[in-house]
């Protein structure tokens, strides 16, 4: 796409096939009232900003419907939070973001379109082999053994039943029922679920303050199918390497990914959107009848972009939760041992943030994985001293002192996406919703449902049909 061909014939076979155009000399355009000299001007049916699990989603999607598309993306791959470490020794990798999807049909029909084989994962938020330690102090929580939720579980998911629609985004009835609005600290005790908590906080990480957040966001980060798949099993690749879906997809679209590309203007107005680039080849501009806006609609994420009225109004309400992940060596802890964050002397035990949730066993000896949340967001370099911190405190049986040294770090910041209560209530969704359509632009992602893989490609395969449509 980005090579320097000149010939008038290859520019006609380009523009005939609706692919490209690579121009023999700069071409001067304007956008947002501002002059550009671009290097190269593709056009497509649809541009996707962001090449994370929504955006590769759209893609593969959208081409096998027949339309062209151009997926931007600032990193040098294409997968978002989807991560998997290599070790170099064995060659074993581990995967330390995205872990496991949701049992449904869509998921096993999008791998199998991919040729990526997957297997069933159970046994998730075993605290088998634990020590539960007060990461404050590195001491053990005298007494702690985890709860028995059962009863609990069964409680919170009758309520959760009176909401099918949160299982599929934010449509939401009007006026929102109450209970979706209350801080789910004071959801808890008005349905005596405290023992559902511990559990709950350390399988559904990155929420930040857990109690203090609207029911509706916990309901949609633990939902239905979620329950479902504790009974039944969650899904994984047989490789152990979830990169491996998008290693495959960027295959599959080949020159229509566009890594290591930061978008300089967006210009959604007049018949089609228009989107100019730095890339490796130099600046480029993509025309395309429609956008699909996968990214995270923070303020500070859209620079040169053509803003409306609402979009303005809405995106700065945002607020979101921090999520960090890694591999560590040399921790001193036993490859058989999860030490798991526990207060001492807190509600429901839950570990105070900003922290690690625990330090956990990995397929490579030696290799310990790490997550860490806040409520905020922090630098890498405050997240790694505190998780350096947090294992030279560590005082349990079998922990030797270490030397630990981090083998892969990824921030997953900003991670949670949410509004206050009041904001909900007064019809934030519905008027966020209101926006798909406009100027072009259809929007997907997490801020429009929730941080999972397969619950988004479900919401996104629902909105395909009014972007073909258009």
């Amino acid at each position: 796409m980005h090579s320097s061909l000149r010939s008038s014939a290859w520019q006609f076979v380009w523009w005939s096939l609706g692919i490209s155009s690579v121009l023999a000399a700069p071409s001067s355009v304007s956008l947002n009232g501002s002059p550009y000299e671009v290097d190269n001007i593709i056009a497509r049916d649809v541009v996707i900003i962001g090449g994370g699990s929504t955006g590769t989603y759209s893609a593969i999607r959208l081409s096998d419907l027949g339309k062209s598309v151009a997926v931007v993306e600032h990193k040098g791959r294409l997968g978002g939070h989807t991560e998997t470490y290599t070790d170099p020794a064995t060659g074993k990798t581990i995967d330390i973001g995205v872990v496991v999807f949701h049992n449904l049909d869509l998921v096993k029909n999008y791998f199998a379109r991919l040729n990526v084989s997957l297997v069933t994962e159970t046994g998730l938020g075993s605290s088998a082999g634990s020590e539960f330690v007060d990461f404050r102090t590195g001491k053990v929580v005298a007494n702690f053994t985890s709860p028995d939720f059962t009863a609990a579980l069964g409680v919170y998911a009758t309520q959760l039943a009176k909401y099918p629609y949160v299982e599929l985004g934010f449509d939401l009835p009007y006026p929102v029922p109450g209970d979706l609005l209350l801080p789910f600290g004071d959801f808890v005790i008005k349905y005596s679920i405290q023992s559902f908590i511990p559990f709950l906080f350390n399988f559904a990480q990155g929420l930040g303050d857990l109690l203090a957040q609207s029911t509706l966001y916990v309901f949609k980060n633990f939902g239905s199918d979620l329950i479902t798949d504790l009974s039944i099993g969650f899904l994984t690749t047989a490789l152990a390497d979830n990169s491996l879906l998008y290693e495959h997809a960027t295959a599959v679209l080949g020159e229509n990914v566009l890594l290591n590309s930061t978008i300089i203007a967006v210009d959604r107005s007049g018949s089609s959107a228009k989107v100019l680039l730095e890339t490796p080849s130099g600046l480029t501009l993509v025309k395309a009848s429609k956008l699909v806006f996968t990214i995270p609609p923070k303020i500070d994420n859209l620079g040169g972009w053509d803003l409306s009225v609402s979009e303005k109004i809405l995106f700065p309400q945002f607020d979101n939760s921090a999520y960090y992940t890694g591999l560590l060596r040399n921790t001193g802890i036993p490859d058989s041992t999860t030490v798991s964050n526990t207060g001492s002397n807190t509600l429901y035990n839950l570990p105070v943030l900003p922290a690690s949730y625990s330090f956990s066993p990995t397929t490579v000896s030696g290799l310990t994985s790490v997550k860490f949340g806040s409520a905020f967001a922090l630098s890498d370099e405050e997240v790694q001293k505190s998780i350096i911190e947090e294992v030279n405190r560590l005082d349990f049986p079998g922990k030797v002192p270490g030397n630990p040294e981090f083998a892969v770090y990824s921030s997953h910041t900003p991670f949670e996406l949410t509004v206050p209560a009041k904001a909900i209530a007064a019809g934030f969704y519905k008027d966020l919703y209101a926006l798909q359509g406009q100027r072009h632009t259809f929007y997907t992602g997490a801020a429009f449902h929730t941080h999972d893989s397969s619950l988004l490609w479900n919401f996104t395969e629902r909105l395909i049909p009014r972007i073909v449509a258009s």
